[in-house]
């Protein structure tokens, strides 16, 4: 484990003890930010809104995203932040309160549950995980250390859309009996990126940190990570977890499905992605069902659609009408006319990020973690969906859970990919 030892993330209460600075009442929550590219540059310009919060640690595996951040800092006439190479270190650091992880997926469970067993609360963005068995460790090590875990569904704190949320909830379209969640997002082909020696000020061992050691491709390092199975899970687990964990909430917090069906494929392109761009899914709950459909090639509105032609937002149907909600406004439609009956626009910065954070920094303060907006068991749960799709489209049959044995039963092939092969030592155990 590079120059910090193991037994630094393994000692439970004695390491949480060790590593946690004790606050006052008007002291601000010291938080290091683990991962620096484009969603880490938005945690830290995003905490700086934030008075309650101090950027006390900056932690990448690049050392030219760390120069970066440092000085967006001081640019801002903000003292520098301590700098860390390997995001253990700064687990060791007592002066850090709370992390905020905006590493790539497959690393997001490892570095919460090293977090957790450091004493360190944690704003992890989403998916929570890179796989199911994943999900289930995050779970029981926040439960286990006590630690505040929110995940980065910023939805979950962005007012308008908890409004629309509470009218589902209140039957303002009656019974629901489905939920359909839209990633219409345009991707173009990632083309086909060659071996190259690694650059010059990136630890690429770290990087891959879990996933099987690979050669250095700029594609497997710069954003299209998302579309490898190693580092990823395709938009349905990138930009469309956010729809999904809506699809959840507007349902009442739905878990597992009975079954799950995906279909799709990587169509029109010759390049390294492996992920689909097109994908469809269907998951079967008693009287009700998710349905979920990713498209990253040209396309035209759908039906009923009362927006563009690229589409991320949720559509929700009920036996009086149907509710359409998407990062500008969310919109009901009422009898057989289908006639428009309420309409209700996003509030300036409507992403909700700095709302989300400002939630996760009072937890970290009222340890309530019931308080969180988006609490880990939440996030787990719509990652774990999203993942539920993609097994079933990479062993191409439909899947159905096992809820006593939190497995695919007799299904083997499904049941490999409840996690993965991990690279010692960075095992999820």
């Amino acid at each position: 484990m590079s120059s910090v030892s193991r037994r630094h993330f393994f000692q439970g209460a004695v390491l949480a003890a060790s590593a946690t600075r004790v606050m006052g009442a008007n002291d601000k929550v010291n938080v290091g930010i683990i991962g620096l590219g484009g969603r880490g540059n938005d945690h830290e310009s995003n905490y700086m809104k934030i008075p309650e919060a101090r950027i006390a640690g900056l932690c990448d595996v690049n050392q030219a995203a760390r120069e970066r951040a440092q000085t967006r800092l001081t640019g801002a006439s903000l003292e520098k932040a301590a700098e860390y190479d390997d995001m253990r270190k700064m687990f060791a650091d007592k002066n850090i309160d709370a992390v905020s992880i905006a590493t790539p997926n497959h690393w997001h469970a490892l570095a919460t549950i090293w977090a957790c067993q450091a004493g360190k609360d944690v704003y992890c963005e989403k998916p929570a995980s890179h796989n199911i068995h994943e999900s289930r460790a995050m779970v029981a090590v926040a439960r286990k250390t006590a630690r505040m875990v929110q995940i980065g569904s910023q939805s979950r704190s962005t007012p308008y859309k908890m409004r629309a949320m509470q009218m589902l909830h209140e039957g303002v379209i009656g019974k629901l009996y489905m939920a359909k969640g839209l990633c219409f997002k345009r991707r173009k082909s990632i083309g086909k990126s060659p071996v190259t020696p690694v650059p010059a000020g990136i630890d690429w061992s770290q990087f891959l940190g879990p996933a099987p050691m690979r050669e250095f491709t700029m594609n497997r390092y710069k954003y299209n990570w998302h579309w490898f199975w190693d580092t990823g899970n395709g938009d349905i687990g990138n930009q469309g977890v956010h729809e999904m964990d809506i699809c959840r909430w507007g349902l009442g917090e739905v878990t597992w499905p009975e079954s799950t069906s995906s279909t799709g494929g990587k169509y029109a392109y010759d390049d390294d992605q492996e992920t689909p761009n097109t994908q469809l899914a269907s998951m079967q709950y008693p009287g009700k069902e998710i349905v979920f459909e990713v498209r990253g090639l040209l396309t035209g509105p759908e039906g009923g659609q009362p927006v563009g032609n690229y589409a991320v937002g949720n559509l929700f149907y009920g036996e009086e009408g149907w509710m359409w909600v998407d990062s500008t406004c969310f919109q009901i439609y009422k009898g057989e006319k289908s006639e428009k009956t309420h309409e209700e626009k996003a509030e300036r910065g409507a992403d909700g990020t700095v709302a989300h954070m400002t939630n996760f920094l009072a937890a970290c303060r009222s340890r309530k973690y019931k308080e969180l907006n988006a609490e880990i068991e939440i996030g787990a749960m719509s990652a774990s969906l999203c993942h539920l799709a993609n097994i079933s489209y990479r062993v191409k049959h439909t899947v159905k859970w096992n809820a006593a044995g939190m497995n695919f039963g007799p299904d083997t092939a499904a049941n490999e990919l409840l996690t993965r092969k991990y690279r010692a030592p960075y095992i999820v155990a």
